[in-house]
């Protein structure tokens, strides 16, 4: 199958689930992953009208998008990746949504940044829904207190929820809590499901799921 031929293969299959689920199709946004592929590689998802993909890496996105940006401008770009507060700057510039927000430290940072830009960026908080030692993200007893400083003090526009349930369980009791925790504090977004299971994330309420490998292929 060409890159084309599978956006459209996980196209059909978000409506599907959707439709399945009792939702509108048009009430989930395919974030097309397309870290470590190059502009080549991904222009023929934007020529096939893919607008939102997301990348792990500043320094990496910041190789290739600038110009398919410029090129076509209504590219909406997402970092679903781990962010330290020295990018924070090139991060703001760059990203048009940040989903991985976990920590006081780069939501300080990045609160700063982005009134020093003057630039409107949307945030995501990262919720370590297993409590995993080794990844990154909020605790879930944390969450409202968290939520709290960030639109309160910190003044940014947060809307949504993001997780990564580890790999080795089922995900469907951590999408069903980050829901409950997204309704708990008000937050209309959830940003949850990647290539093995988008499909169940969207039967739990996810707006977005992050697609990478069914789409670009393997890496």
């Amino acid at each position: 199958m060409s890159v084309e031929e599978r956006l459209q293969d996980v196209r059909d299959k978000i409506v599907k689930a959707a439709l399945e689920a009792g939702r509108e199709p048009d009430s989930v946004s395919l974030v097309a992953v397309s870290k470590t592929f190059d502009a080549e590689h991904i222009r023929p998802t934007i020529n096939a009208g893919q607008r939102v993909f997301g990348e792990n890496r500043v320094q990496e996105a910041q190789g290739k998008w600038p110009s398919l940006k410029t090129e076509v401008p209504d590219i909406e770009l997402h970092l679903i990746g781990p962010l330290q507060s020295n990018k924070a700057e090139d991060a703001v510039a760059l990203f048009d949504v940040i989903e991985t927000v976990d920590r006081e430290k780069i939501a300080r940072a990045l609160a700063a940044e982005a009134k020093r830009q003057e630039r409107l960026v949307r945030f995501y908080i990262q919720v370590n829904t297993g409590l995993e030692p080794q990844k990154a993200g909020i605790a879930p007893d944390d969450l409202g207190p968290f939520v709290a400083l960030c639109r309160g003090e910190l003044a940014t526009q947060v809307e949504g929820l993001m997780c990564i349930p580890p790999v080795d369980e089922n995900p469907g009791p951590h999408f069903a809590l980050l829901a409950k925790l997204a309704e708990e504090n008000g937050l209309p977004k959830l940003s949850m499901g990647m290539s093995g299971d988008f499909e169940t994330a969207i039967g739990f309420g996810a707006t977005s799921v992050r697609v990478g490998s069914a789409i670009f292929g393997v890496r």
